[in-house]
């Protein structure tokens, strides 16, 4: 019987990606393991793989076609002895089975309805005309520009496959005027509310949100709605480590150039082992305490950020933190990170200090309990011994999820952060 391939999930919280690109073509042979199509996530490219051997019978989605929903069947696979006669039953191949979390929702879901026909005799609203003729299969990015345009999906087909609806069918399609953002969904995840209507026509230009700002808009909104945030903000002397950064830099052999980061992310590791208690995150139910000191690094990319995680930082010396902070930040730019490099992680560091940035705040990255925001270090006065001095002082700020780490502990922790940075030599301990 045919192989449906579906569009996989590269992560627990994927929806629905992009097929960026066909490694094979209709009739091509393929053995498991072979890479037979690339997919875009809104973070990462991925290789996608042949879990059997047979032949490439057909290909449901095209190159380059947005907003593929996870599960849906993108190509099916003739087994060995089968032609195209048996296509016909690759729609009947049965579907994988959802997670019981998912089933249980909408089972209460389905139960609605009946509890409220129960409680009220008024008749239902008519179906509207997209229901009564039957689903609309478009991309999400055709449905946001057709909500936006006042455009009607349902009078119009589709050129995509199976006559999906893409963003080239709209050109010339009849508008009428322009839709309200809803307030939840994909289209509109960081506000209720429409800037179009503040602005004259013209006198900005529009700029389509790609797959990545989506997912920070719709996760920081959840951040900070979600998440009580509370700051703690400490200043650190960094003259020893700076003095130490040198040395090791000129004693070092030829590739390796610590960063004043690299200090940081070591010294972030060591207080969450000398204060476990903040290596935590919010399970809903429970506190989960972790074993390992994952520190999440913040790097900038064209039209957002990503957030790659050196895993068991506790236990990596400054050059090998070094190191991998380089790669996962070189990965990161050109999107080759794997899901399990930027998801998860116990803690992160976000530094504007190379931008002239003094203080900040972060939002916490799900489902991390704790971001520090690392501001620049400079020359400041301080008193020493009742004497006024100069030193170079920098500003940290660590966002705390209330509903995981106090007061007290959060404070615990930058002290332990604090004595790391300012006593370098404590972290050969």
């Amino acid at each position: 019987m045919p192989v449906n391939i579906l569009m996989p999930a590269l992560s627990p919280t994927m929806e629905e990606g992009t097929l960026a690109k066909w490694h094979v073509k209709k009739g091509d042979k393929v053995s498991a393991g072979d890479v037979i199509a690339e997919i875009e996530t809104d973070k990462a490219t991925m290789e996608v793989e042949a879990v059997d051997e047979g032949t490439i019978g057909e290909i449901r989605v095209a190159e380059g076609t947005e907003g593929v929903p996870v599960n849906d069947v993108i190509a099916v696979l003739l087994e060995e002895g089968e032609d195209a006669s048996a296509l016909k039953d690759a729609d009947a191949a049965p579907k994988p089975e959802k997670p019981k979390t998912e089933k249980k929702a909408e089972e209460k879901k389905a139960d609605e309805p009946k509890k409220t026909e129960e409680k009220s005799d008024a008749k239902p609203a008519p179906a509207p005309k997209s229901e009564r003729t039957g689903r609309i299969f478009a991309s999400p990015l055709a449905r946001r520009l057709a909500e936006q345009q006042g455009i009607d999906l349902s009078a119009m087909e589709g050129s995509g496959p199976r006559g999906r609806i893409v963003k080239a069918d709209l050109e010339g399609a009849p508008k009428s005027a322009p839709k309200k953002q809803a307030a939840s969904g994909a289209a509109a995840p960081a506000s209720s509310i429409d800037a179009r209507a503040f602005y004259e026509k013209g006198s900005y230009e529009e700029i389509p949100l790609d797959g990545m700002r989506k997912t920070i808009a719709r996760r920081l909104t959840q951040s900070m709605q979600e998440i009580p945030h509370f700051y703690l903000t400490i200043d650190c002397e960094l003259d020893e480590l700076l003095v130490a950064r040198k040395k090791l830099n000129d004693a070092a052999g030829e590739g390796v150039k610590l960063s004043v980061n690299d200090f940081l992310i070591r010294a972030a590791a060591l207080a969450l082992v000398k204060v476990p208690d903040a290596n935590v995150s919010f399970a809903g139910d429970a506190i989960l305490k972790h074993k390992s000191a994952d520190i999440g690094i913040a790097v900038a990319l064209d039209g957002g950020l990503i957030t790659p995680i050196i895993r068991n930082a506790e236990k990596k010396g400054l050059a090998e933190i070094s190191a991998e902070a380089k790669s996962l930040a070189e990965r990161a730019r050109n999107k080759k990170l794997k899901p399990n490099e930027y998801e998860g992680g116990s803690f992160s560091i976000s530094n504007l200090g190379m931008f002239g940035i003094k203080h900040f705040t972060g939002v916490i990255n799900p489902p991390q309990a704790a971001i520090l925001a690392v501001g620049k270090a400079e020359e400041r006065p301080v008193v020493r011994n009742g004497k006024l001095e100069v030193a170079n002082v920098m500003t940290v700020t660590m966002s705390c999820d209330h509903r995981a780490i106090d007061g007290a502990l959060g404070a615990r922790f930058l002290e332990a952060f604090k004595s790391f940075v300012e006593y370098p030599a404590r972290m050969l301990l």
